[in-house]
């Protein structure tokens, strides 16, 4: 099924201009156009927009961190659909091979949201501290 850009915006939470925007710069795929020029959405725009809307608002990444994360996730499928076509043809170095290659890329994954955790972390011991020394001084 194909979608208008106002329905996937409202699916997705997305103003049209974010879109058209995430279409520009590479994060969403070019959609197909209509005879009349306008742009048709797939299923697979929307799961993906919606993918990107998770990694941006509940990581907290920047524009580029979603870029990056998105572009290692792509990276990554194609890993696990060539390990799944190929199974049966490797022999087990090879299977181990491309295993190998599948866990530096999560790996890198891992990485980027240890990184924002211990930001966030980092945060929220501050704020702690902060609240711990209002306390003290209220009970005083």
């Amino acid at each position: 099924m194909l979608y208008k850009i106002d329905e996937v915006a409202k699916e997705c939470g997305l103003t049209k201009r974010s879109i058209r925007y995430y279409e520009e710069i590479g994060l969403i795929s070019p959609p197909e156009r209509s005879e009349g020029g306008f742009r048709l959405y797939s299923d697979l725009h929307i799961e993906r927009l919606k993918k990107i809307m998770n990694v941006r608002d509940v990581l907290g990444f920047s524009l580029q961190e979603v870029q990056e994360y998105m572009a290692i996730s792509e990276a990554y499928e194609e890993f696990r659909l060539h390990y799944r076509e190929n199974k049966e043809k490797m022999n087990e170095d090879e299977r181990k091979e491309n295993l190998i290659g599948a866990e530096a890329i999560l790996a890198q994954q891992l990485k980027m949201i240890d990184e924002k955790l211990k930001k966030m972390n980092d945060i929220r011991d501050e704020m702690n501290e902060m609240y711990q020394r209002v306390q003290k001084a209220l009970e005083q």
